[in-house]
């Protein structure tokens, strides 16, 4: 959307947050987080389950600051493992580590600086897609299979009416990708080989946009898949704040409204998450900082066929939102004014943090990774 700084703008992130078995239960992990009685009915124990030992103070899991080494503003995060995150942002910026954040390397595309990146999906740590936004050309699509160290453009727009917000992967080789509404639809793009081409999906099967009606480039995640099929698409700008949703890898779509408030060009839907095909959150807002958000977040159990706000949402705008690893009810929401935890399925919602974040995302050996502003990216530590 051409809010954000003149530039617009999740996905469980398809590939990357399959629930894996690992040994230690996800309820164990947000209990954690909130320092609740484990899944076990025991409490305050760490994550692996170990009593603290006497004098030694109990630390709840907490972001950790890495060091990225640049002031680029980091909307775009593949989280692959604990070791292995991509980032994408602004001045033509990715980054990569396989140290877990204690060192990042500069693998930008050549002659990219102009370029905003918003949305990176990474398959794992030598193969990932990227997105730049903006009008006309600026919206293209690059990929690399050697970890950053050479790039290949794949896709760039030459419809002076087309703005790509966001970018999302069913598996290793079907992704789709997604501009802001064309002649009075959103238009879609389809690849079938892992990113290295892409075409045009037909508009007939795709409802037509409200006026003003647009996605928000603010985190990557305004377009998610799970399983294999199964994509949402978020709204926001118009009269209504919608969620499209579309069970045939984006051929056809239907659109149902949110409760999250629109009626504004800076308001409505900037994120979803869905752990399977039927329980999905939404989270948006009011991206002003001057404005309040009072129903920033909304909860769906039938796919996104309808949608009813969170009991107690959380207190601001957030732009980014996923799904803890291994739990069904858990998730974390962030934004500029910090970090929120649910974990009972995003009814209600609790403030553990208050650093600034863009985006987030989990990996299924419980790592969960964020990013923002001013070159921000932690780690959650536990």
């Amino acid at each position: 959307m051409r809010g954000l700084g003149k530039t617009r703008r999740t996905s469980n992130k398809g590939f990357t947050r399959r629930l894996l078995a690992v040994g230690v239960c996800g309820a164990a992990f947000a209990a954690a987080l909130t320092g609740s009685a484990q899944a076990d009915g025991t409490a305050d124990q760490g994550p692996s389950g170990a009593k603290p030992t006497h004098g030694e103070p109990h630390r709840k899991p907490h972001w950790e600051l890495k060091d990225s080494g640049t002031d680029a503003r980091f909307r775009g995060l593949a989280a692959v493992s604990r070791n292995t995150a991509w980032l994408a942002g602004s001045k033509g910026t990715v980054l990569r580590t396989t140290d877990g954040g204690a060192n990042w390397r500069n693998v930008s595309p050549p002659g990219a600086a102009e370029l905003e990146f918003r949305d990176v999906e990474a398959f794992d740590g030598r193969r990932a897609v990227v997105l730049a936004i903006g009008e006309g050309e600026a919206s293209r699509i690059l990929r690399t299979e050697d970890g950053g160290a050479n790039w290949t453009e794949s896709f760039r727009n030459t419809d002076a009416k087309a703005f790509y917000d966001c970018v999302t992967f069913f598996d290793a080789r079907h992704g789709l990708a997604m501009s802001d509404p064309v002649d009075g639809k959103f238009r879609i793009l389809s690849t079938g080989d892992g990113g290295r081409s892409w075409k045009v999906l037909p508009a007939d099967g795709m409802p037509a946009a409200q006026e003003g009606e647009a996605g928000f480039a603010a985190s990557g995640q305004c377009l998610v898949g799970s399983g294999p099929r199964d994509v949402w698409l978020a709204t926001g700008g118009a009269e209504r704040a919608r969620v499209l949703h579309s069970a045939d890898r984006g051929r056809t779509w239907t659109a149902t409204d949110t409760p999250i408030p629109a009626g504004d060009p800076a308001r409505g839907v900037f994120a979803l998450a869905f752990r399977d095909r039927t329980h999905g959150i939404a989270v948006g807002g009011d991206y002003r900082a001057d404005q309040a958000s009072p129903k920033a977040a909304a909860v769906s159990g039938n796919g996104g066929r309808t949608w009813t706000t969170a009991a107690a949402p959380p207190p601001a705008y957030r732009s980014g939102v996923t799904w803890l690893p291994h739990s069904p009810t858990s998730a974390l929401a962030v934004g500029p004014t910090g970090t929120d935890l649910t974990t009972d399925g995003g009814r209600t919602w609790r403030t553990l943090d208050t650093g600034s974040y863009d985006t987030v995302d989990c990996t299924p050996d419980r790592s969960c990774w964020a990013s923002g502003g001013k070159g921000r990216v932690a780690r959650l530590e536990r």
